[in-house]
C-alpha cells in the first residue's frame, strides 16, 4: 500500500495556499475538474516538487444499475497517467438512473446518492468494480458516502457491505470518517461497529471533513471546520490501523491558510496520539478487533459476520467478483427475505458469493428502485413506499442546492446579473427541471427558462446566452431570444 502521509484536497480557490502550507505530503484533485493534457500550473509545480497527486472521481456511478461508461473510465485512466498517480479513487454511489435498462427517461442526480445495502446491489457493484479495475492502469479505491436517507429492506450493515465488496473484488477502500459521522447522526449507525467490521488492511487512505446540522439532519458540507466527533472517529480508526494517508477535504467557504494549517495539525496530532494507545480489545459481537497487515486477512475468511452466517471467499478477488448470479431477489423497498438472526442457526452461504453466469435481472431490479428514488428527488414524482418522506424532501432540496452552487461557480456572471434573486430563481427552475447531462447545460437551460419570463435582467441574460451558444433555438425560447436581439440591437 502506498504511504501517502497527511494531505489536503487541491481546489483552484486555495491553490496558492496549498502550495505554501507546511506539512502537506500529498494532494487529491477532483478528476472531472482537470484535463489530462492541460494540468493547472499549481498542480504541475506540486508534481515537480515530488508531491503525490491522486485523482478523485465523482461521476462514474459504480453503484448504479448500468455498467460504467467506457469513455468515463478512459478519461479517468488518462488523468491517472498524466498525474503519475499511484491509485485512483471513486465512490460507492449512484449518480444517474434510467435509460434502456429500465425503459425510462435518463435522470442525473448531480451528486452522490446511496446504494441499497442489498445482495442485488452488491452483485451489481462488484461487477462494475471489476470492469473498472480492468480499465484502469493503477489500483482503485472506493469511498463510503454520507446519506440523508435510508433504503427500506436493507440486508447488510455498512461495514459488512464494504467487507464483502473488498473480499469479492480486491478493491481498496477510501474511508471517510466524516461520512461515518454523518450516517451516525442521520441513520443511527455506529461508527465503531462499521470500523470493526472493515478489512482494515484494504484501507488506502482516509478522508476528514466538516459539516453542519440543517433541516434536522447532518449535512456533510466540506464547507465547515472539522468537528470533534469526526476527529474522535479518526482516532478510533487510527487506533486499529496505521492509515497510509489522511486527507482534509474543503470544497467551499474556504478559510484563511492559517486555519487550514491548524486543521492539518489537529489531524496529524490525532493520528499520532491514537497510534500510541492500546488497540480495542474486541470488536462488537465478541470478535477480535481487526488489525493491519496481510496476516489479518486470513482469520476473516472464517469469521462470523454481523448477519450470523459464515463469510465465504472465492478462489480469487477477480473470480469471486465475476458475473452476477441469477435467481429471484426482492426489489429494494419490498419485503426482503428474513435475515439470519444474531446467534441463530447457521445459514447457507448467500448465492451472491458464487460466481455463475447471469443476465441483467439483478441490474433491472436495482435500476427500477434507483429510477423511482431519483425521479422522486429531481422530478417531483411520489416518494416510493417505505422511504422517509421528510428525509427524501431534505435530500431533494440538498440536490437542488448543490446544483445552484455549482452553476454559480461555473457561471459566476449569473449571480452577478440576478443578485439575491439568483438562488430562489434557480431553485424554482430545478423543482420542475431535472438536471441535464452537465452543469454547463444546466446553466444554459436555466437562462433559457428565465428568458421566457418578463424579467428586468433580460438584456444581460440574452447577452450572456449569446456569448455561450451559437445555436438557434426553436420554439418559444428561440422566439424570445430573437425578439430580444432585435430590441437590444442584436442580429
Amino acid at each position: 500500500m502506498t504511504e501517502l502521509g497527511i494531505g489536503i484536497g487541491w481546489r483552484p480557490e486555495i491553490a496558492d495556499a496549498v502550495e505554501e502550507l507546511p506539512g502537506v505530503d500529498w494532494v487529491e484533485v477532483v478528476a472531472e475538474n482537470v484535463c489530462a493534457g492541460h494540468l493547472p500550473d499549481s498542480l504541475a509545480r506540486l508534481r515537480a516538487r515530488g508531491v503525490t497527486v491522486v485523482p478523485h472521481g465523482v461521476s462514474l456511478g459504480l453503484g448504479g444499475a448500468d455498467r460504467p461508461a467506457p469513455e468515463r473510465l478512459a478519461a479517468l485512466a488518462e488523468k491517472a497517467e498524466a498525474l503519475g498517480a499511484p491509485l485512483v479513487t471513486e465512490h460507492i454511489a449512484f449518480v444517474r438512473a434510467g435509460g434502456p435498462l429500465t425503459a425510462s427517461p435518463r435522470l442525473e442526480a448531480g451528486h452522490l446518492l446511496p446504494v441499497p445495502r442489498t445482495r442485488d446491489a452488491l452483485d451489481v457493484l462488484c461487477e462494475n468494480v471489476r470492469i473498472a479495475q480492468e480499465s484502469l492502469p493503477v489500483p482503485l479505491a472506493l469511498e463510503n458516502i454520507a446519506a440523508l436517507f435510508s433504503w427500506p429492506g436493507e440486508e447488510l450493515s455498512e461495514g459488512r457491505f464494504l467487507a464483502e465488496l473488498v473480499e469479492r473484488t480486491g478493491v481498496r477502500l477510501l474511508i471517510d470518517v466524516a461520512n461515518l459521522h454523518t450516517n451516525h447522526r442521520n441513520r443511527g449507525e455506529d461508527p465503531a461497529r462499521a470500523l470493526a467490521e472493515l478489512p482494515v488492511e484494504a484501507i488506502a487512505y482516509v478522508h476528514v471533513a466538516g459539516g453542519v446540522e440543517r433541516d434536522g439532519v447532518w449535512h456533510d458540507t466540506h464547507a465547515h471546520p472539522v468537528p470533534p466527533p469526526v476527529l474522535d472517529i479518526l482516532a478510533d480508526l487510527a487506533g486499529r490501523v496505521a492509515p497510509p494517508g489522511v486527507l482534509l477535504e474543503r470544497d467551499d467557504h474556504f478559510p484563511p491558510a492559517a486555519e487550514l494549517a491548524a486543521e492539518l495539525t489537529a489531524i496529524r496530532a490525532t493520528v499520532t496520539t491514537a497510534r500510541r494507545r492500546p488497540a480495542p480489545a474486541a470488536a462488537p459481537h465478541g470478535r477480535p478487533a481487526p488489525r493491519h497487515g496481510v496476516g489479518a486477512a486470513a482469520p476473516r475468511a472464517g469469521r462470523a459476520p454481523a448477519g450470523g452466517g459464515p463469510l465465504l471467499i472465492g478462489a480469487g478477488a477477480r473470480v469471486s467478483g465475476g458475473l452476477m448470479p441469477t435467481g429471484a431477489r426482492t426489489a429494494p423497498g419490498a419485503a426482503p427475505a428474513p435475515a439470519p438472526r444474531e446467534g441463530g442457526a447457521a445459514v447457507a452461504a448467500p448465492e451472491s458469493t458464487v460466481p455463475v453466469p447471469a443476465g441483467d435481472e439483478a441490474r433491472q431490479r436495482v435500476g427500477v428502485g434507483q429510477v423511482a428514488v431519483l425521479s422522486a428527488l429531481v422530478a417531483g414524482t411520489p416518494v416510493p413506499e417505505g422511504f422517509d418522506v421528510r428525509r427524501m424532501r431534505v435530500q431533494s432540496r440538498a440536490l437542488a442546492g448543490k446544483r445552484a452552487s455549482v452553476v454559480a461557480r461555473i457561471a459566476p456572471e449569473l449571480p452577478e446579473i440576478l443578485g439575491a434573486g439568483f438562488r430562489p430563481a434557480f431553485l424554482a427552475y430545478a423543482r420542475t427541471r431535472p438536471m441535464p447531462g452537465s452543469y454547463r447545460r444546466d446553466a444554459l437551460d436555466f437562462v433559457e427558462s428565465l428568458l421566457l419570463d418578463e424579467r428586468p435582467e433580460r438584456r444581460e441574460l440574452t447577452r450572456w446566452w449569446r456569448e455561450r451558444t451559437d445555436s438557434r433555438l426553436a420554439g418559444p425560447v428561440g422566439r424570445v431570444v430573437r425578439a430580444a436581439r432585435l430590441v437590444f440591437g442584436g442580429r
